[in-house]
């Protein structure tokens, strides 16, 4: 019994007030069990750990107009916000299709839904790439709307072991599957100068590309892997070390925000991938179908508003957003991750 007492080990605790450590925030990985803590820090204006709180729900829902018996397809399931409203508006007659890449969130998602009602009568779920929205057609037929919000999910960012922030040391992954290709530590240790510097300018607009660049490379060639992400932060820290005291704090923060997402758009081939999406989305609509991209940077936004000007212009799509939707300022004062975001769509010809 006492050898039983000493090798017993009790959950961990929160400790303090303010727990800082991602696996030490049990009660909002347990939103279930928790649901007061978990209210409690959305009123604050945050994502409580391990969940996601769709964008622009109700924006979205009121131009796909939804209708039961529909047939569907929720590009990027994620958590499954926006997949659950689309559900409700479907009200159990119709189907709705769902995919994502990440092996590791869809189960749980998948879970969630079903324990809500939502099986695969009404609810199909796909671990694939929606850059193959072509396959999905060939079993689900025209779909009458489809949504994709391309940005990456809270519970993936805040998930110090998938390595796609620096706020929490973790691995350098970034993958959105990390069980497929490279992570972005081996793509960073075989690339040239040029390509880096090519990568961060294209990727994220970088204005300090080619100094951060120039410190990664030579950082591999000391034989110093960069293998975690604190690692990447303090090289990209000391190589501004040149900005002016009163603006190098803001400055650094920002451009490790656009080297990370640099470097994930790279290691996914997330332009490559949306681009295929959209080459393949008219065929894929139904007559009269509707479609709602959710676009978080410039160049996502960017190969949006092209593609649906060129099948516009083609006659393909009657009506295609004028200009972006944004979130309400209620909706980016009580959650920082919508500020960002840009809400465009368009209606395949009848």
């Amino acid at each position: 019994m006492d050898n039983q007492d000493k090798n017993h080990k009790r959950r961990v605790r929160y400790k303090g007030t303010h727990p800082k450590n991602y696996h030490e925030k049990y009660k909002e990985l347990q939103p279930e069990l928790y649901s007061e803590t978990v209210e409690k820090v959305i009123k604050k204006g945050s994502t409580p750990a391990g969940m996601h709180r769709s964008i622009c729900v109700n924006e979205i829902l009121e131009f796909l107009q939804i209708s039961p018996g529909q047939t569907g397809l929720d590009a990027t399931l994620g958590y499954g916000g926006h997949t659950l409203e689309m559900l409700k508006c479907l009200d159990s007659k119709g189907k709705l299709y769902a995919i994502d890449v990440d092996p590791i969130e869809l189960p749980k998602t998948q879970e969630r839904l079903e324990n809500l009602g939502y099986g695969p009568e009404i609810l199909k779920i796909r671990q694939m790439n929606f850059s193959n929205i072509d396959k999905i057609v060939e079993e689900s037929g025209p779909l009458d709307f489809v949504l994709a919000d391309l940005g990456v999910s809270s519970m993936q960012i805040d998930n110090p072991e998938r390595g796609f922030s620096f706020k929490t040391d973790g691995p350098l992954d970034l993958r959105l599957n990390p069980y497929r290709g490279k992570s972005a530590t081996a793509r960073l240790k075989h690339i040239s100068l040029e390509e880096l510097q090519g990568m961060l300018e294209e990727n994220s607009d970088e204005p300090h590309a080619e100094v951060i660049a120039k410190a990664i490379i030579s950082e591999f060639k000391k034989g110093r892997d960069i293998s975690t992400t604190a690692h990447l932060q303090q090289v990209i820290k000391d190589a501004l070390k040149f900005i002016p005291e009163n603006k190098r704090k803001e400055e650094i923060k920002k451009s490790c925000q656009r080297c990370f997402q640099a470097l994930r758009i790279d290691v996914n081939d997330e332009f490559e991938v949306l681009y295929d999406f959209l080459e393949k989305l008219p065929a894929a609509l139904a007559k009269g179908g509707r479609v709602a991209i959710l676009s978080f940077h410039s160049g996502e936004d960017r190969l949006v508003k092209k593609s649906f000007q060129h099948f516009f212009r083609q006659g393909i799509y009657s009506e295609i957003a004028p200009e972006p939707i944004r979130p309400s300022a209620e909706e980016c004062l009580t959650n920082s991750r919508a500020r960002s975001a840009k809400l465009r769509w368009a209606i395949k010809f009848k």
